[in-house]
């Protein structure tokens, strides 16, 4: 197989994907791309037609765009210093080529003409919406600029792919490079046994301990962090590992200070030369919120109308820890306040969410998420055989795997099928964390799929979803939080807004939304973690299959909405850091990021004894990529607020009931972008968002 990268077979042969492969691969992706692209630009402008210009142009990238999606999600999930090398050798050349197609004047000049012709205006709503889109995208990315602003936007490209992959690298290098190890088991008090059994197993990986005298190490990945910053009963513990948190992106040797200066400035830079005041006007011009200010007052309004809850909040939480110490009330040092907020929570509501871990196996959780799936958008979600093997020297395996193949041992591979067999699309599934991958949760599609057209078969999605949850030990299942379970489920809603999709042209289909819509059936699957009807299907104890105890299931509730201001007002200080940013201090290289960081979200935090270094160093939503969710993290709560209030529908006609479920897959998952994100909304709930529904969910209104 001389061209790994380039096989367009559904499945993918993982192994052959080898690091020496990726430059002669994308050399000849980029090649012929450009040739196709050269095609459509070549064109008789007497002749245009829909399938000549818009078709084409979706089609002109496609073996590039999924040549480029391999490379760098293996550099994500299977990261080593050759495939990095790969990567960063050809992002340059792929960063100039995507910069560079909009400002291709031939190019610009066909779209231009095709979508003022008559054959344009007498297409249909969806191919209509088509050419409008594309022709918007092409003057956001320059096409309308003289020559001299093209060429120097082509150069802010560049170096935003190579400042926002070496800020990425940063992160994930830092956070490898820190572990805790620990050898007196009386430090462990407090901790779940979980915990305590994933950290040992963590050492004897490195070959750390013995039978007789066991280690334990802890890093910084998810699992391992955020058990210790909760339930450690010793303060020193939760104190180092908020000190290695600190660390990420920090320090001499993975420092990305500079990178996020010179990254806000190079996206000003970019705004500025495309006629906007700052980036957030830039980013969100396509999006439901139209523009920086739009974001920032909604961030802000919700900020008035959280604020009281949350002083209440820690002003009671601090009297709670003087009550408990016998000390004066004062604020909280930054490693004891999650503590605090666990010990209250158990005291208060007698719940632990350690008594959950039992019901919560993946294997459950996944089964019982699929039979939700499966009832409400009437699909059936199969698992099929996977095989992991090692690249061969030569990059070709010696004979076919038997079973679909995957890049780890512990990835699993399922396939969707309508409930009259059709084949809508396949997923892999990498839920737990190591050294070569990156943290946090995505989905992502690696074939764009298409319902029938003329002649031409439904051709199925092919996508995955990434996790980083807590590991298998031993024998033992992995058993998990009811947070790990929530992002499960949202990453599992992302995945349906692809499978379901059922768009006819490419660049409508799928997720490509609305970035601040593009969360809601992410965020409204969430909301079946908390119905009994639902949470029957998924929570049964590992070992008895019983379902969770009423009694559990009570506290579980009651215990919902605790501190819920508080967490309602972290995200908001994240998506107003992220909208200052970008709007008012993107030019502010000789300040001090920590205190301009700090004063820009006083308001929205909890005041601690030892003020934390910025969360911009370690923040990848932000910085890790050229666009992403740069001045658009506030697109989180935005689309919360759309699915607190679409999920009152469910919970008002039945959670499980397959006529609203069909209802949402028709108006919102199968639609993609062929319709504005209001109107899609519009058409599942009959009327435009209640913004009050968040506010009652979290108990706030």
């Amino acid at each position: 197989m001389s061209q790994p990268f380039l096989d367009t077979s559904f499945h993918i042969r993982w192994s052959t994907l080898t690091p020496d492969s990726v430059e002669p691969d994308i050399t000849e992706a980029l090649a012929r791309a450009q040739r196709a692209l050269d095609a459509i630009a070549g064109q008789d402008r007497a002749r245009l037609t829909f399938e000549s210009v818009v078709a084409a142009y979706d089609t002109a990238t496609q073996d590039l765009h999924e040549a480029w999606i391999l490379v760098a999600h293996l550099d994500a999930v299977c990261n080593s210093p050759e495939r990095r090398k790969a990567y960063n050798a050809m992002l340059p050349r792929i960063s100039a080529f995507s910069a560079g197609i909009p400002l291709n004047a031939e190019l610009w000049d066909v779209v231009l003409t095709y979508s003022a012709s008559d054959a344009a205006r007498a297409l249909d709503p969806v191919r209509t919406r088509a050419v409008d889109e594309l022709v918007a995208s092409f003057r956001q990315q320059g096409a309308d600029l003289p020559a001299e602003k093209k060429a120097r936007l082509e150069q802010l490209e560049a170096e935003l792919s190579r400042a926002t992959q070496k800020y990425s690298e940063n992160v994930l290098d830092s956070t490898n490079a820190w572990e805790l190890i620990v050898d007196d088991e009386a430090l462990l008090a407090g901790l779940p046994q979980s915990a305590i059994d994933g950290a040992r197993a963590e050492a004897q990986a490195k070959g750390l301990g013995s039978t007789d005298a066991p280690a334990y190490r802890f890093t910084l990945k998810a699992p391992s962090y955020l058990a210790v910053m909760e339930y450690a009963s010793t303060e020193s513990l939760r104190r180092q590992m908020w000190e290695g948190a600190t660390s990420i992106g920090r320090g001499a040797s993975f420092d990305n200070t500079d990178l996020i200066w010179q990254i806000l400035r190079l996206r000003h830079e970019k705004a500025q030369l495309l006629g906007k005041a700052n980036f957030a006007d830039y980013a969100l011009e396509r999006r439901m919120a139209r523009n920086g200010a739009t974001a920032l007052a909604f961030v802000e309004g919700l900020h008035a109308k959280t604020k009281a809850a949350f002083d209440r909040e820690i002003a009671s939480l601090e009297r709670y820890a003087a009550e408990k110490t016998g000390r004066p009330r004062q604020p909280f040092q930054p490693w004891d306040l999650a503590w605090w907020m666990e010990q209250r929570r158990r005291e208060q509501y007698d719940f632990d969410e350690e008594a959950l871990r039992p019901y919560l196996s993946v294997k459950s959780v996944l089964a019982g998420m699929f039979t939700i799936a499966e009832r409400l958008f009437d699909v059936t979600i199969t698992e099929r055989d996977a095989v992991f093997r090692e690249p061969s020297a030569d990059g070709t395996p010696a004979d076919a795997p038997d079973g679909v193949e995957v890049w780890h041992p512990s990835v699993k591979f399922y396939e969707v099928h309508d409930a009259d067999g059709a084949h809508r699309g396949s997923f892999f599934a990498d839920w737990h964390p190591r050294d070569a991958k990156r943290g946090g949760g995505w989905m992502n599609c690696l074939k764009m799929g298409a319902p029938p057209d003329g002649d031409k078969a439904r051709r199925p999605h092919l996508a995955l979803i990434c996790g980083n949850l807590t590991s298998p030990v031993g024998d033992a299942p992995a058993l998990l939080t009811p947070y790990e379970v929530r992002v499960i489920f949202h990453e599992f809603g992302h995945l349906m807004h692809q499978m379901l999709a059922d768009v006819p042209v490419i660049s409508l289909n799928g997720l490509r939304v609305a970035w601040d819509f593009v969360e809601l059936p992410s965020q409204l699957m969430e909301n079946f973690c908390w119905e009994r009807e639902t949470l029957d299907l998924f929570a049964r104890h590992h070992e008895t299959g019983a379902r969770v105890p009423d009694e559990l299931f009570a506290k579980m509730i009651a215990a919902r909405q605790y501190m819920g201001a508080l967490m309602m007002m972290r995200q908001l200080s994240q998506g107003k850091l992220d909208l200052e940013l970008h709007m008012h201090h993107a030019t502010d290289e000789h300040a001090d990021l920590d205190v301009l960081s700090r004063g820009l979200v006083r308001d929205y935090v909890v005041p601690l004894q030892t003020e934390a270094p910025t969360i911009a160093r370690r923040f990848s939503h932000l910085f890790s990529r050229p666009g992403g969710y740069a001045a658009s993290y506030y697109s989180y709560k935005w689309a919360e607020v759309l699915d607190a209030d679409a999920f009152t529908r469910f919970q008002r006609e039945g959670v499980l009931n397959p006529a609203v479920g069909r209802a949402f897959r028709d108006a919102v998952l199968s639609r993609g972008n062929s319709d504005s994100a209001e109107q899609l909304f519009r058409e599942f709930m009959g009327r435009d968002p209640d913004p009050n529904a968040l506010l009652v969910r979290a108990g706030l209104a």
